[in-house]
């Protein structure tokens, strides 16, 4: 029988990846999209995949998302929490109100999502649930202070939530990513995203479909007995 998973923020970008490559890998895939609605259809249509509308800073758009989920498929076996948002600016322009969208999106997002996911994986005594922070989480960021803390905080959130959900057979784990070919990168130059390929050991920026497989593997079976761990897919940077 299939497992299911459901992913936050899969119309585009690594989200867009990982319900493509969970498809491909044979898994039921429900995902959320907040507003490219054109963009979640043609994927939905292509991957097979159940496409639902939430913005995960809505508690309660999230807990119905997540119900339908488990309607439609029977119940959920790993949930990814790859939503998230992104700004440059400097560290005294960010204004309180950015600062609090920032966490409300990218910290408190994955939180209310995996609290609705929660219940049955606890009923089970059985799941995986992946984060997706940043090596900007781990390394800082110039001019992206609210991001790269919203990002470090997601680590946090993980290593806490492996230790308490451990003896219930839930693991908890991340994925970093560098610097990889998406539209979150695209407010970056040509000549900026040439400098970063060459800070990065293997001398490339990394695609999105690298980073779902790493999140593929940590919610598959062959990595069962791993969790609390950050995985850096960063080509070394």
């Amino acid at each position: 029988m299939p497992q299911t998973v459901l992913i936050t923020g899969g119309s585009r970008g690594i989200g867009a990846a990982c319900v493509q490559v969970f498809a491909d890998a044979g898994w039921n895939v429900a995902f959320t999209y907040r507003a490219s609605r054109a963009a979640a259809g043609a994927l939905a249509e292509k991957s097979g995949a159940l496409a639902l509308c939430a913005d995960l800073t809505d508690e309660r758009a999230v807990g119905r998302a997540a119900g339908e989920a488990v309607s439609y498929f029977g119940g959920l076996d790993a949930v990814v929490c790859n939503a998230g948002v992104a700004e440059q600016k400097l560290f005294q322009d960010i204004t309180e109100q950015e600062w609090q969208h920032m966490l409300d999106v990218n910290l408190l997002g994955a939180v209310r999502t995996i609290r609705s996911a929660l219940p049955g994986m606890l009923h089970r005594k059985q799941g995986s649930i992946v984060t997706v922070s940043s090596v900007w989480g781990q390394a800082g960021a110039s001019c992206e202070s609210h991001y790269a803390a919203s990002k470090a905080a997601l680590i946090g959130l993980t290593r806490s939530l492996a230790l308490e959900l451990g003896p219930s057979g839930i693991r908890v784990n991340c994925v970093a990513p560098g610097v990889i070919d998406t539209d979150m990168n695209a407010v970056h130059s040509a000549e900026t995203m040439r400098e970063l390929a060459e800070q990065t050991p293997l001398g490339r920026i990394g695609t999105a479909r690298e980073v779902a497989e790493s999140i593929l593997y940590l919610c598959s079976d062959k990595a069962a007995f791993v969790t609390g761990q950050v995985l850096g897919v960063t080509g070394g940077f």
